[in-house]
């Protein structure tokens, strides 16, 4: 790190944002894999319920966390030549979740299970990206931080009501 930032600060964030990752990904496991049991079993109650569930959690949590990214956590690095290309990726996946979702939120049956698959593959892909990639970039880097690019947005670093045992989690807390 460097002399201008607080090292301990950086870390914290860097690690905040490393659990609240860790955590969404298993919770979009959990709910993946109930879509996928329902319809291996034809289960057409069970389907929807499940289906439900992950698109609202979809909605209430994985694209209000990506939107949340694209601004404090994303202008940085976008502004700097060594980052720019990493950063554009990354929105370029942004885009392609949301497709999903919609995808998913107009399919039924094997669809929706396909969407819900590609959705969870593609977000464990962008997640390891910005935790070995982008936020050790942005630590490391002497005209940014991470920890004021992530300071009061708990969709980064799940710090906050509703992330620890709150009601709003999107229907599945069992998963925690």
């Amino acid at each position: 790190m460097n002399q201008g930032k607080d090292d301990a600060a950086e870390a914290a964030a860097l690690q905040a944002v490393e659990r609240h990752h860790a955590h969404m990904l298993k919770h979009l496991n959990g709910l993946v894999a109930l879509l996928m049991e329902a319809v291996e079993a034809r289960d057409a109650v069970a389907e929807d319920t499940a289906q439900a569930t992950l698109l609202d959690w979809c909605d209430t949590h994985l694209i209000p966390h990506a939107l949340a990214e694209e601004g404090p956590l994303y202008g940085g690095p976008h502004a700097t030549p060594e980052g720019r290309l990493l950063v554009e990726g990354m929105l370029a996946e942004h885009r392609v979740i949301v497709d999903l979702v919609e995808e998913l939120r107009t399919s039924s049956g094997l669809a929706s299970a396909v969407a819900g698959s590609a959705i969870q593959r593609l977000f464990a892909l962008h997640l390891d990206k910005e935790n070995r990639l982008l936020m050790p970039f942005i630590v490391q880097s002497p005209d940014m931080s991470l920890a004021e690019s992530v300071r009061g947005l708990h969709e980064l670093t799940g710090e906050g009501a509703g992330h620890h045992g709150g009601t709003h989690d999107g229907g599945a807390a069992h998963y925690r």
